[in-house]
């Protein structure tokens, strides 16, 4: 928990929690149906230290076309299921004006929390809002704080709920690098706290498969599209894209606070690689290791080492990788994964410290 102050996590209710109904009024016990993810994403944010408040307009709620009872059975039936899995929520804030009353309390309006702007004891730059439509992100906007919309078919919106724990919870290490120059066009999406299948696409289907084996042996979420001069020569492309990958390793790891920083060893048939690697900042290459064939399907192998070579260059990265055994297609694939399996043990995180007693990296 944030020295700070308590995290609120702010939730609209209807469409958020559960799901909204086609009339939008969820006035009987059988309108009620959570909203898929939420129970889990729930209990990883409250062992992140957030607390939990419900912010819901409530169009005419006590009037006689919604009465009070049927709002109170569903909504006293949804937080007891809540609290039965370990779900507390702090307050239930309820509008019951209508739209054109403009009322004050209305969100996007600030009426209902005010008490928690003036309360020090809040943490409000760490706090967040989630709901599934406009009002709800121009309540965060109103409020100081980061807003999610949730993903829905009335409303549309980008989240669902294990991406916005996720978010939340884990503080993702992430970057985008784009490199265009005349030769490729490369774009390299990258996800250091995420474990995902692998999308790349670089024109060249064995190439592609090694930068599979390096999302799915590190156990990090990776994006490649590539367009290069293929119809020249390999070269551009595989060494635009390890320039690029390295680029997107080193923003992704900020002040790398809490890496491992180092190597793995791995066999593959007869095939022995070892890669050990150091986010130390001072960017090496040592590869061991030779080729008789002049390809493995449409990559040339004189291109492994360089690939290796880019990254290291633009991530400042210490790489050592050493591979011997008699089939080249098992040699070259054991470099990628041996690389994996050593970047995924260098970049996980465990605490907050540098590891480093030269105070940077």
């Amino acid at each position: 928990m944030s020295t700070r102050g308590k995290k609120i996590l702010f939730v609209d209710r209807d469409g958020t929690l559960i799901e909204e109904p086609a009339d939008f009024q969820i006035d009987s016990f059988e309108k009620l149906r959570f909203v898929p993810g939420v129970i889990p994403a729930l209990l990883r944010l409250r062992d992140a230290g957030f607390e939990f408040v419900i912010v819901t307009n409530q169009d005419g709620l006590g009037t006689d076309g919604y009465p009070q009872a049927s709002f109170d059975g569903p909504n006293d039936l949804m937080l007891g299921i809540f609290e039965s899995q370990g779900i507390v929520f702090r307050e239930v804030l309820v509008d019951r004006s209508w739209p054109a009353d403009n009322a004050p309390t209305r969100k996007p309006a600030l009426g209902l929390v005010m008490h928690y702007l003036r309360d020090r004891g809040i943490d409000l730059d760490n706090s967040a809002m989630v709901g599934d439509r406009d009002t709800d992100l121009q309540f965060a906007e109103n409020l100081g704080i980061r807003g999610f919309q949730l993903r829905t078919a009335q409303f549309g919106g980008a989240w669902d709920w294990a991406g916005i724990a996720h978010e939340l919870c884990d503080a993702p290490r992430r970057a985008t690098v784009v490199r265009n120059t005349k030769e490729t066009k490369i774009r390299v999406e990258l996800d250091l706290d995420a474990a995902s299948d692998a999308h790349v696409s670089t024109g060249l289907p064995f190439f592609d498969h090694m930068l599979d084996q390096i999302g799915k042996h590190a156990g990090i979420s990776l994006v490649v599209q590539a367009e290069g001069d293929l119809q020249i020569d390999e070269h551009h492309t595989i060494e635009d894209t390890g320039i690029a990958l390295g680029h997107a390793l080193r923003e992704a790891l900020g002040d790398k606070r809490g890496i491992a920083r180092y190597g793995f060893t791995l066999p593959m048939d007869e095939t022995l690689a070892s890669a050990a690697l150091d986010f130390g900042g001072r960017p090496y290459l040592v590869f061991d290791g030779s080729f008789v064939r002049e390809r493995v399907g449409d990559m040339p192998t004189e291109l492994v080492e360089h690939f290796f070579r880019s990254i290291c260059d633009s991530a400042a990265l210490n790489l050592n990788l050493k591979v011997e055994g008699d089939n080249d297609h098992h040699k070259v694939e054991a470099c990628f994964k041996a690389f994996a399996r050593a970047l995924g043990q260098a970049v996980r995180r465990s605490g907050d410290a540098l590891p480093s007693t030269k105070g940077t990296l």
